[in-house]
């Protein structure tokens, strides 16, 4: 019985310390470390996103429990503008991401309440606003003029971590977390904001635990991650259904203590993680450089 005992604590530890894949693409560099986060308020980073409107900054937010608040950061991980969303309550957000909406000659944020561990929620939210400029004036500021895209699954109550926002199509992407497969869904522009929406499957994905992505800015080239791995798509002009058939390929990873956040620079040279803090372990903005 201790045998036993001894053979099942072993196999749960390795469950749970599961070292990234070896990168098998040469696309990317290596990490590049930046910065710290030492930021008290930013204690579960759960999306981030480069600002458009302020070159350099990157929108970032904590998820469940913490204020409706998202922040921009530059790139010491330093606040340099608090924004807090009027009369909305941060039940689960777990990523962010800019592009394009309503108004071609603007860009904004997208908030992603959409976070489910107990699969026990029928809807998800997506908050809207046009991206703030930071001017060195205010530090805090209250969004009041937002859009609420209010949807459900295809397939009922399950955990979403990933929104990713089409810069050319303007369609609205979201990833399944816990399950194997996980599953990709769509919401098509245009869509309504007053209406309960259906975020139809694409596609199933051989993998799990998926808790972050982004596009390129010009849409051609999609990463996702999970705890592990980030996994690497070229869509070679292809649907997201028909780009995502191909095999990714798995880029060089700096493991982290719980990372939850990637996003592409402006000119899609590079990409960025962040982490959540873990008592104990110091936590990194890392960029991965595009080999040239």
């Amino acid at each position: 019985m201790r045998v036993l005992v001894v053979i099942l604590g072993l196999l749960t530890a390795s469950c749970f310390n599961k070292k990234p894949d070896a990168g098998n693409s040469d696309v990317f560099l290596s990490s590049q470390q930046l910065a710290e986060l030492t930021e008290k308020k930013l204690d579960e980073v759960s999306g981030i996103a480069a600002s458009v409107a302020n070159p350099g900054m990157f929108w970032t937010h904590n998820d469940s429990g913490n204020p409706a608040v998202v922040y921009l950061v530059d790139e010491d991980l330093k606040i340099r503008l608090s924004c807090k969303l009027k009369g909305v309550k941060n039940r689960d957000w777990e990523d962010i991401a800019i592009g394009p909406g309503p108004d071609d000659n603007k860009r904004y944020v997208y908030v992603a309440d959409i976070g489910d561990n107990n699969a026990k929620y029928d809807d998800k939210y997506i908050y809207r606003f046009e991206e703030p400029v930071a001017d060195g004036t205010a530090e805090d500021i209250t969004i009041t003029s937002f859009d609420t895209i209010v949807f459900r699954l295809e397939d009922g109550k399950k955990d979403t971590e990933t929104i990713l926002v089409h810069p050319k199509t303007k369609n609205i992407y979201l990833v399944s977390k816990r399950e194997k497969p996980v599953y990709v869904y769509e919401l098509k522009y245009p869509f309504s904001t007053d209406d309960i929406l259906v975020a139809d499957q694409i596609i199933a994905l051989p993998m799990t635990q998926i808790v972050a992505g982004d596009f390129s800015p010009d849409g051609e080239e999609l990463v996702l991650k999970n705890y592990d791995n980030i996994y690497y798509w070229h869509l070679n002009g292809k649907s997201m259904a028909d780009g995502l058939k191909n095999k990714p390929q798995i880029l060089k990873y700096t493991e982290e203590p719980q990372g939850e956040a990637i996003s592409f620079n402006l000119d899609g040279s590079g990409f960025y993680t962040l982490s959540e803090t873990i008592k104990g372990e110091k936590t990194f903005l890392y960029f991965y450089g595009r080999r040239k």
